[in-house]
Order: structure tokens, then sequence, then C-alpha cells
């Protein structure tokens, strides 16, 4: 059975994670903050975020995709195409 994802759907499970993570609560997290300049917002805190996601989904990002990263719409994107690259 294959799982569709939508946007919306990768949208909420990764802002939660990323609250989880950062301790920054939902409502201030909208899709396109720059959460690298977000207070207690630090590579370690971003990786661990990448890790649960991936295990979340049970996916890998690339790690181009991975630093270039910068919003929550930016982590939805990525999600999304190895998500459809994982189903090709």
């Amino acid at each position: 059975m294959t799982t569709t994802h939508t946007a919306d759907d990768i949208l909420r499970t990764v802002t939660g994670i990323a609250t989880a993570e950062t301790g920054i609560p939902e409502t201030e997290l909208r899709p396109d903050l720059d959460l690298r300049g977000m207070a207690g917002v630090d590579s370690v805190r971003v990786l661990r975020m990448v890790a649960k996601i991936e295990r979340t989904y049970d996916i890998e990002l690339e790690d181009q995709d991975v630093f270039g990263l910068s919003s929550l719409n930016d982590v939805v994107t990525v999600v999304g195409k190895a998500l459809r690259e994982a189903a090709a």
C-alpha cells in the first residue's frame, strides 16, 4: 500500500518535530520563518530534527539538501522530494 503525503501533512509533522526539538511553540513556527536566525536553534538541533524526520518517514535526505535548509517550507520541499523518490 502506498501512502500519499500532502505538503500540508508533511508541514504538520515537521512542525511538530521542530517544536519538540527546539522548544519553540508551534504557534511561533511559521512555514517561512528562517530557523537559522531563531534563538536557541543551532546546527545540532537542526541535525537532530532532520534525523527524527528521516526516522519518521523512513527516508534519507541528501546532505546538500539538509545544509540548504532554512525554513519549514524548505524542509517540506526536501521531504516531499525524498518521499517521491522512495516511492518510484
